[in-house]
């Protein structure tokens, strides 16, 4: 059993990553194989909007999103981390989703992974970046294990002392595991 967790902040080893990672710690310590993506270290071009993957099924642009692809596909699991940017997802973020149209156009090749949101934010907008991943996650038929939210100002580190916001992370850890257990027996389908 797989969980993926991709951290999409520009700001490496933030309060995004902290929460990602205690997330992906406790979804280790339940049993499964992690992996940490950290988009800062990536460049990724935004899509484009040519459709040239509605005939080859494949994303023309050739950049470090076709690295990622397969980390996706082999997930059972995903963990997004975000940090808020004006009330929302960051621009890696929303740039991650849109590259992701390819695998929705392919066949929907994310349906049915188990999938978990942290945000890290100052004070504000956690519900809205929540709600665009959550959008994005219902459009591929993603099964949604939960969010977690931390409120740790903009110093790097401070997350931490948001007790509740690091239980909530180490719990969706836990809980996208239990999640992965359960769902691999019966899958539900949509009826459309």
């Amino acid at each position: 059993m797989k969980v993926l967790g991709i951290v999409c902040s520009p700001r490496l080893h933030g309060n995004t990553e902290i929460l990602v990672q205690e997330a992906l710690a406790k979804a280790r310590e339940a049993g499964a194989e992690v992996k940490l993506l950290i988009l800062a270290r990536k460049t990724i071009a935004p899509c484009d909007g040519c459709l040239s993957c509605h005939k080859t099924k494949e994303c023309r642009i050739k950049d470090d999103m076709q690295d990622i692809y397969p980390e996706l596909l082999a997930a059972d699991g995903i963990i997004f981390g975000t940090p808020v940017y004006f009330w929302t997802v960051s621009a890696q973020a929303k740039i991650l989703m849109d590259r992701t149209y390819v695998l929705y156009i392919a066949g929907r090749k994310l349906k049915n992974k188990a999938a978990g949101v942290v945000v890290a934010a100052d004070r504000r907008g956690s519900t809205s970046a929540l709600a665009v991943f959550g959008g994005f996650i219902n459009v591929h038929r993603m099964l949604m294990v939960g969010g977690a939210t931390g409120f740790g100002g903009s110093d790097k580190g401070q997350i931490r002392q948001d007790e509740k916001g690091m239980a909530e992370a180490s719990g969706l850890g836990r809980a996208i595991v239990s999640s992965i257990q359960s769902w691999k027996v019966a899958p539900i389908e949509p009826p459309y």
